[in-house]
């Protein structure tokens, strides 16, 4: 199933902060891959569930999210 995340979601991935525009489930034994465009450089990759936190929003009060390791 492939989802248009409308508004995209401002995100925090391995390679810096992007935002996501599309999220891919490929069934119940796959991770959910995200389709991020990196705020860096422009470049568009797709990241696994595991390598990808929600960005900081100040109008609900999530904080930042911690450093990946």
């Amino acid at each position: 199933m492939l989802m248009q995340l409308n508004p995209p979601l401002p995100v925090l991935t391995t390679r810096g902060p992007g935002v996501a525009h599309i999220v891919i489930d490929y069934g119940p034994e796959h991770d959910l891959v995200w389709v991020v465009f990196l705020h860096a450089n422009g470049q568009c990759w797709s990241f696994l569930n595991r390598d990808i936190r929600l960005g900081e929003n100040i109008t609900y009060s999530r904080p930042a999210p911690a450093a990946f390791t």
